[in-house]
């Protein structure tokens, strides 16, 4: 009778472990099809009002195709930036950026909003330069940051040689943080990429990122560490 107890506590045990496999397995797939599909099909019904029905899909064949007002989306933008890369387009562009310009309050959104895309969109920057640990909230309290840019225009001359901008994600969304501007001797970087550092936040710390290869000293830390002054007999 034990052994019969025994035997149905370690089935059940593997039949919960298979269940916490399975649902590891399959949610992030599903998840991750369920956020595409679920893009796909906005994109479509933005789209399919501005087509005319006869050009749609659904005028020649039996059934809806999926993804047709994406690939609309996507065409458009590639004809449009081979038209703002031509001559004519960037004389047209000119002069609507300078219309705008004399526009009070839509100025500065646009000039903004078009910074953010162009940084974001360049293939030589990155939004995020490196992974840090900022001392935060309090002392001996760290928080993982993201450095941003190391020219801080006003702020530096008006504060430190050395300060750079950090951007402080919330947890699980790092969308939104806090802009702070730290010395760059009071930073600790660390070897992980942009990359682990953004599926770490996310995922509130479950997911550590694999141990990578130390990356050479910041001459402004080592002048901070203090230095051995003991000599030998």
């Amino acid at each position: 009778m034990k052994m019969m107890k025994t035997a149905r506590k370690s089935m059940m045990r593997r039949l919960r472990n298979y269940l916490l496999t399975g649902i590891v397995v399959a949610a992030p797939v599903g998840i991750t099809a369920y956020l595409v599909w679920s893009f796909i099909t906005t994109i479509d019904s933005l789209v399919a009002p501005l087509i005319p029905k006869h050009l749609m899909p659904e005028a020649y064949l039996p059934f809806p195709l999926p993804g047709f007002g994406l690939v609309i989306v996507v065409t458009v933008l590639i004809l449009l930036g081979a038209f703002a890369a031509n001559f004519f387009g960037r004389a047209l562009l000119a002069l609507g950026d300078n219309l705008i310009d004399r526009t009070p309050i839509i100025r500065s959104l646009y000039a903004t909003l078009k910074q953010v895309f162009q940084m974001v969109v360049s293939s030589d920057a990155s939004s995020f330069k490196e992974v840090v640990l900022i001392e935060y909230p309090r002392p001996n309290c760290w928080s993982m940051a993201f450095v941003i840019n190391e020219n801080t225009g006003e702020v530096k001359d008006r504060t430190a040689p050395d300060v750079v901008s950090v951007f402080l994600p919330t947890v699980p969304l790092p969308t939104s943080g806090l802009l702070l501007f730290i010395p760059r001797r009071d930073l600790i970087s660390l070897n992980m990429s942009v990359d682990d550092g953004l599926k770490f936040v996310i995922s509130g710390g479950i997911v550590v990122p694999p141990r990578r290869e130390p990356r050479p000293e910041n001459p402004s830390n080592l002048e901070s560490l203090p230095t051995d002054t003991t000599t030998s007999v």
